[in-house]
């Protein structure tokens, strides 16, 4: 599989090559705060094979949580493009609604963090859920 992608503005693009890892909905809080409040789309993809074609991100990690997420988004318009975990190596987990064509999520495999769902959210049925990460 091959994405392309990029921020609101136009100023950050990336490509992504691999097989996706995984296919999820995170309702965590970090999530929500990104968001505006709902949960966030995401696909797993081969750190390997990502790269940015156009622009350079800028990078924000918590100082303030045992295992921060590095999170890239356009220095420009503010887009979250994506997220590196260390629970996660050799991955990078993109945000859905960056993609080019955001269609071909085709849906998530899972659904993360429901600790944190909101009454608001909605969780897609027949769908596997775990308060936290898998595994």
């Amino acid at each position: 599989m091959e994405l392309q992608g990029g921020c609101y503005c136009g100023g950050l693009r990336y490509q992504a090559k691999g097989d996706p890892l995984f296919k999820g909905q995170c309702h965590c809080r970090e999530c929500q705060y990104i968001t505006g409040g709902h949960p966030n789309a995401v696909m797993a993809m081969p750190e390997s094979g990502f790269s940015y074609t156009k622009g350079s991100p800028k990078q924000f990690r918590r100082s303030d949580l045992e295992k921060p997420v590095t999170r890239e988004f356009c220095p420009e318009c503010g887009t979250h493009i994506l997220g590196k975990a260390s629970a996660l190596p050799g991955a990078v987990i993109i945000k859905v609604g960056t993609f080019d064509d955001p269609s071909v999520f085709g849906g998530p495999q899972m659904v993360i963090f429901t600790i944190d769902k909101q009454s608001f959210h909605h969780v897609p049925g027949g769908v596997p859920t775990f308060e936290r990460a898998p595994g």
